[in-house]
């Protein structure tokens, strides 16, 4: 070594012999001391010193190069890295773990710009000892994040919160003090000339960054960047690849939908192209539809049932029938119960009522409205004679409401075809709805006049219905209770019965006509009535005056009383009407004792009713008296004598 030492030759190669065995830099500084020890002086100790100065220059030159080449190979393994398909979420928690390592952070962590460029907020973080970074939000550009968005430059301090360089905030500053920060270092995230968030690496204690530290975090920045946006497109890709895999999906859902309801059709028609029933085909749909199967006719009739039929409320399923009609379209009737109109054209033939526990779905809808067209051209064709009858019965009611009306001859002949015997009992009833008679009165008219075997037609806006039967009362009560709570407004309804003669049908119309026109003068819209109901008003509104009927109608249990027992109740009740309601003036008129008349009286009360004493029903007794009297003095200067006293009863 003492050699080496005086020798300049020697140290420099000893220094050099250090260098390339990768020596340490004690070493170096070992072998001045030595120098020094063995009394190297002067040029020689200079000459050793400065050769190593120069040597630890070029170890620390190589390590400064080893650490760039650590780095560099560090920085290649994220790239490589950064190109696996992640989703976002998962990319950014991979960045800053890289981060973290490749420059040996504490923490590592990623934020990203607001959409209004008003503040930003943490999306990741990785090393956090607390729950608070990850969704912080940072506003007013707070915080290096906020000089690095504004700058588009790297910001940096070795020691945060005692930097007043930095515009703080109370939030940000919290979370560095729970997480024990010193030195932290942003980064800016670009894409293209806009920034969008910041990559942070952050020191539990005071840190200097170096330049080659800084520009290692750019690039790892520019990397995570084309990173993010790859990410990003490949979101989006994932997004609009999964919405056409559900858009596929609908596709093939409704692609089978429709072949499903293709083959049901299909199905459908052949079995009435084979000739079969109606029950063959409710069956057919009731199998595709999983549920009980009702088909009816317009008058409500069951034509065919699959399975346990349910109990219906028939008003709300008349209601909904009317609907689905209206709607061309399955409507809900309640309870589990559904209805689909079997109509051909603006004519209802019928329903279709579905039961089933389960909602139907939108295709189960169209199958059930399929099924129903099927059934209406299977009853088009079983009823097409009917449906031409229909139209000739209308025709022919039309007719008979007409002033000049068919001739006898040409009646005859059509009613003998339409199997209707006018000689028979009928009332013509009129309906006269408040609103109008829209589509739901008249559908409703065309299935009671099938139900009832009578005929329908629309005559100024009201519903003229022909009805077998006698009571012209009941009629216009049932149709009255039928078709008012159906519009849900008033319905006025006047019916009046056929009479023998010609143009019996158009003068009981009439007739029927003048009873809605009394009823809306009395007391407004609705209600129903016959003219017997009207009293006296009804003579008088009457066609054919019928004053026996309406003196039987008032005064005939005392007429038949007085016959059978040789009475005079008839003349008693006259005169006391006559005598104001007294008894004691009508018993001295009758030269009887008032006794007499009192039990009488007694005798009315109990063969007229309680109520006869009654303005209105007093009204029309008198009335009657007096139409008896006239009528039997008549009689007797006609030769008729007693016998015009009985009124005959009607039938």
């Amino acid at each position: 070594m003492t050699r080496a030492v005086r020798s300049g030759t020697a140290n420099a190669i000893t220094v050099l012999r250090l260098l390339a065995e990768e020596a340490a830099p004690s070493r170096f500084e070992a072998l001045v001391r030595e120098a020094r020890r063995d009394g190297a002086r002067g040029a020689d100790l200079e000459e050793l010193e400065q050769a190593t100065e120069l040597a630890l220059g070029v170890h620390s030159l190589f390590g400064r190069h080893e650490q760039r080449e650590a780095g560099l190979t560090a920085l290649v393994d994220t790239a490589r890295d950064l190109t696996l398909p992640y989703d976002l979420d998962t990319l950014l928690q991979v960045i800053a773990r890289r981060a973290r390592r490749l420059l040996t952070f504490d923490m590592a962590y990623i934020g990203f710009a607001d959409a209004d460029g008003q503040g930003s907020w943490i999306r990741a973080s990785d090393g956090d000892t607390t729950a608070l970074n990850v969704g912080l939000r940072v506003v007013g550009g707070h915080g290096l994040g906020g000089l690095a968005l504004k700058s588009g430059a790297p910001s940096w301090t070795p020691d945060y919160l005692g930097d007043d360089r930095i515009p703080h905030s109370e939030e940000v500053d919290s979370v560095v003090r729970a997480e024990g920060l010193r030195a932290i270092l942003s980064v800016p995230l670009r894409h293209g000339d806009t920034v969008y968030g910041n990559l942070y690496g952050a020191n539990r204690r005071i840190r200097h960054f170096a330049p080659s530290e800084i520009d290692l975090m750019r690039s790892l920045a520019d990397l995570a960047s084309v990173a993010i946006e790859k990410a990003r497109l490949l979101d989006h890709t994932r997004a609009e690849v999964t919405e056409l895999e559900r858009d596929g999906s609908r596709a093939r859902t409704s692609l089978a939908g429709e072949r499903h309801l293709g083959d049901l059709r299909n199905r459908l028609t052949d079995l009435v192209l084979d000739g079969r029933d109606l029950p063959a085909v409710a069956a057919e749909a009731a199998a595709a539809l999983d549920g009980a199967l009702l088909v009816r006719d317009a008058a409500g009739r069951a034509l065919a049932t699959v399975g346990e039929a349910p109990a219906l409320d028939e008003a709300r399923l008349s209601r909904a029938v009317l609907d689905a009609h209206t709607g061309r379209t399955p409507v809900p009737a309640g309870d589990g119960v559904w209805a689909a109109s079997v109509a051909a054209g603006s004519e209802s033939l019928g329903a279709l009522v579905l039961a089933r526990p389960t909602p139907l779905a939108e295709e189960e809808l169209r199958l059930l409205r399929s099924a129903a067209q099927v059934c209406a051209t299977l009853l088009l064709i079983q009823r097409n004679t009917a449906l031409l009858e229909g139209q000739v019965r209308d025709g022919l009611f039309d007719e008979l409401l007409s002033a000049r009306g068919p001739s006898p001859a040409r009646l005859a002949d059509r009613t003998g075809r339409l199997a209707i015997d006018l000689t028979r009992p009928h009332v013509v009833a009129v309906a006269r709805p408040e609103g109008g008679t829209g589509g739901r009165a008249v559908v409703w008219a065309s299935s009671y006049a099938h139900r009832t075997a009578g005929l329908k037609s629309v005559v100024d806006g009201d519903i003229v219905l022909l009805l077998p039967g006698a009571d012209a009362t009941a009629a216009a009560r049932a149709v009255s209770e039928e078709l008012t709570p159906l519009l849900d407004q008033p319905v006025t309804v006047g019916a009046a019965a056929l009479r023998a003669g010609d143009g019996a049908v158009r003068s009981a119309y009439q007739e029927a006509l003048r009873c809605v026109g009394a009823l809306t003068a009395l007391g407004g819209p609705g209600g129903y009535a016959a003219p017997g109901d009207l009293g006296f008003l009804g003579v008088l509104l009457a066609e054919r005056h019928d004053l026996d009927g309406f003196v039987q109608s008032a005064l005939g249990p005392l007429l038949e009383y007085d016959l059978l027992r040789m009475t005079e109740l008839t003349r008693t009740l006259e005169v006391y009407f006559a005598s104001g309601s007294s008894a004691t003036a009508a018993a001295e008129a009758l030269h009887v004792h008032p006794n007499t008349v009192y039990r009488r009286l007694e005798r009315i009360a109990e063969l007229l009713g309680p109520d006869w004493q009654k303005p209105e029903q007093a009204l029309e007794l008198q009335l009657a008296l007096r139409l008896h009297r006239t009528r039997h003095l008549l009689g007797r200067r006609q030769g008729r004598g007693v016998h015009a006293q009985r009124v005959p009863s009607r039938p």
